[in-house]
């Protein structure tokens, strides 16, 4: 029997679909640094490399393909000043600019595809908007067909939030 921070590297390095599985943990279960202190107690099993990459994915503080996206499409576009998983209002916001209190989601059907997380989403950004921050959201689609709307937006809202 082993803990759940190292049955989920264990699960992600050794099944197919590693990288989901480990965004569905890091989001649902365990925390980052939980699943890295599991790693280095047990270097030198069976997929330690692959266990060390997937981490090594996660450590910008993104938990899902789509942030890791969001992430990039920032820093390969200069765009500075923003935090990963910030906290505003007991709520984890996916990336935040929390100088000018720019909150940015990422949504995608593998965690907002039932009834009940449609409903808590729109609950959660009406208390992160009555808190003053400025909500946007980009889906999957949004970062991949359409990222330089996505930046314009972005930059739109920051620019906004500074005066």
């Amino acid at each position: 029997m082993t803990a759940l921070p190292l049955t989920v590297v264990e699960a992600a390095a050794r099944r197919g679909g590693g990288a989901k599985l480990m965004d569905s943990a890091l989001q649902r279960h365990v925390e980052l640094p939980q699943l890295w202190r599991a790693h280095l107690r047990n270097k030198g099993r069976h997929g330690s490399p692959a266990a060390r990459l997937l981490l090594q994915a996660a450590s910008d503080g993104a938990r899902s393909e789509a942030e890791r996206l969001l992430v990039k499409l920032l820093r390969d576009n200069g765009i500075t000043g923003w935090k990963t998983n910030y906290p505003v209002g007991g709520y984890k916001v996916d990336v935040a600019f929390p100088k000018q209190k720019v909150a940015i989601e990422t949504d995608g059907w593998a965690f907002h595809s039932s009834q009940e997380d449609f409903q808590n989403d729109r609950e959660r950004q009406n208390k992160i908007a009555l808190l003053g921050w400025q909500v946007l959201r980009f889906t999957w689609l949004d970062l991949t067909e359409y990222p330089q709307r996505v930046l314009t937006e972005i930059r739109f809202a920051i620019a906004r939030g500074t005066r």
